[in-house]
């Protein structure tokens, strides 16, 4: 292998689907309606590299919807830049808050130059051991070092929004977040993280606060997939029930954080 990870470009398959996911995040750039309907504005999360179809973002005949803002978060690797750039076909300039590279949210390091056999060997190893504390040998991750760095980036996140609020929803020098879902709700306000599968699952997984063995029962979304977090009445947000269905994450309720309120033999349990 003579080509680093973080360098390997997108197909010509995956900037097709990386359009069609732009597609996608446009329709939810259209909000509300200039006769008074309520908006709903979302926290777009996507995976990068290949595929899904878009949809309809329109309101109906006898509305007209208004265009929202957008912010960008993305991987420095080459394939979700590639990926953006995509995107940014589909997304009119005069929605573009900003854009932000930011390496927290890049894919876990598998080590340097790895072979084709050697990273399949690993993974298999991975497999029976965790993927969550797994660490891949020369130089690699384990999960829970992906798990601390996208933590810090949501720490960046809820700074951002803070300076948003402060500067007012004009300013094109401040970058917003999800902590305060009803007010950029209100602002029109979305942002598109592109990121990799393992780090969009560990970044839900600290924002919803699964459990590890919940991590562990979950799954990478399709390659290109955009995974949509929609604002909550309680003013937080929530994981769209496709994309929690078709990842494998349990419902709010009965995440294992609630059920060992009622059930300390839980803290017992080694098979899952």
């Amino acid at each position: 292998v003579t080509t680093a990870d973080w360098r390997i470009p997108l197909t010509e398959r995956g900037r097709e689907q990386a359009r069609s996911a732009g597609r996608k995040v446009a329709s939810q750039l259209c909000y509300g309606s200039l006769k008074g309907s309520d908006s709903e504005k979302h926290d777009v999360v996507r995976d990068d590299d290949d595929d899904d179809a878009g949809q309809d973002g329109s309101s109906g005949p006898d509305s007209k919807t208004r265009k929202g803002k957008i912010f960008f978060y993305f991987s420095p690797y080459l394939r979700t830049r590639q990926t953006l750039r995509e995107i940014l076909r589909e997304i009119d300039p005069e929605c573009i808050v900003g854009i932000r590279e930011d390496p927290r949210i890049a894919e876990q390091q598998f080590g340097n130059f790895q072979s084709h056999h050697s990273i399949q060997d690993n993974k298999a190893t991975r497999s029976d051991f965790g993927r969550f504390f797994y660490r891949f040998p020369d130089g690699g991750e384990s999960g829970f070092d992906v798990y601390n760095r996208v933590s810090g980036f949501i720490g960046t996140l809820r700074r951002d929004s803070d300076d948003l609020l402060d500067s007012g929803p004009s300013s094109s020098s401040s970058s917003p977040s999800s902590s305060a879902s009803s007010t950029l709700e209100d602002d029109g306000m979305t942002i598109c993280i592109i990121t990799h599968g393992l780090s969009l699952r560990l970044f839900l997984m600290r924002w919803f606060q699964y459990s590890v063995h919940e991590f562990e029962r979950s799954y990478n979304p399709k390659n290109g997939r955009v995974v949509v977090l929609k604002p909550s009445q309680d003013g937080g947000f929530k994981l769209s029930e496709v994309d929690r269905i078709a990842m494998g994450f349990p419902l709010y309720k009965k995440q294992e954080r609630f059920r060992l309120m009622d059930d300390y033999s839980l803290l017992d349990k080694t098979r899952w």
